[in-house]
């Protein structure tokens, strides 16, 4: 069963952040990533129907014989949280948890921002997250659906993206928060421009980041590290086009990203 891979999803590309934070982290294992991209965006859509698309996912996932699933988009792992998580054979591990447990760890002044999808947002799932952790921090959220959209067409460093970062986080630096959550996989790409909006004061959580940290921790506790020497295999699978995933994909993932084969649910 170690030499079996770990499945990853994602409403789109996103999800590559966590795909290269966990290969990163874990570069033994060998990952089966799955991309919605003929059904993104998920954040403007009702939980509900992110929550169906998500267990058909899970389910095509479970027939590559994965080991673990993770759920590396934060309205995925929003809808699974709010409306209830399958009972399965194998762990799973959202985005949400691990940043929520750092941010709660780290802010000196208990004032921590999120921003992620109108999903993601209107969940309310980080700040329940943050309730769990049994810190007492005054939250402050902000949805920025734009963030998603002028990361994937690569457009991160523009004036024009500065301007949209200004509107949306003025609000949370006039509430002077010292932690923000980066609560979309999206947004690290974006860490630059947000980061420069923040000031140098503010700690940026990312979720990619820090649920990679755990995914190699559930693997260790479960005895499911690849033990197998050889070069893992990695596999990629959109609902889309494979040509479009083929020309966002090294924005998120860098030159891992050999080939992609279409599977639409």
């Amino acid at each position: 069963m170690t030499s079996r891979p770990i499945g990853i999803f994602d409403s789109g590309v996103g999800g590559l952040t966590v795909a290269r934070a966990v290969i990163e982290a874990l570069p033994n294992e060998a990952i089966v990533y799955y991309g919605d991209t003929a059904r993104t965006p998920y954040g403007p859509k009702p939980l509900d129907e992110i929550h169906r698309y998500s267990l058909e996912i899970i389910d095509y996932l479970l027939e590559q014989d994965v080991k673990m699933i993770v759920v590396g988009c934060n309205s995925a792992s929003s809808a699974l949280n709010t409306l209830g998580r399958p009972k399965l054979d194998v762990p799973m591990l959202t985005v949400i948890e691990p940043p929520a447990q750092v941010a709660a760890r780290l802010t000196r002044n208990k004032r921590v921002g999120i921003i992620g999808t109108e999903a993601t947002i209107t969940s309310r799932q980080y700040e329940e997250a943050l309730l769990r952790q049994r810190v007492p921090v005054q939250v402050f959220s902000k949805a920025c659906p734009r963030f998603v959209e002028l990361a994937e067409r690569g457009e991160t460093t523009l004036r024009s993206t500065l301007e949209t970062a200004e509107g949306y986080l003025g609000e949370l630096k006039e509430a002077d928060v010292d932690t923000l959550i980066l609560g979309c996989t999206h947004y690290p790409l974006l860490q630059g421009t947000i980061g420069y909006v923040m000031g140098p004061d503010v700690l940026l959580v990312s979720s990619a980041e820090e649920t990679a940290k755990d995914v190699y921790t559930v693997l260790v506790a479960n005895g499911l590290l690849r033990e197998d020497g050889s070069p893992p295999e990695h596999n990629f699978v959109t609902s889309g086009s494979e040509d479009d995933f083929n020309r966002l994909a090294p924005k998120f993932l860098g030159p891992v990203v050999s080939s992609v084969k279409r599977h639409p649910l």
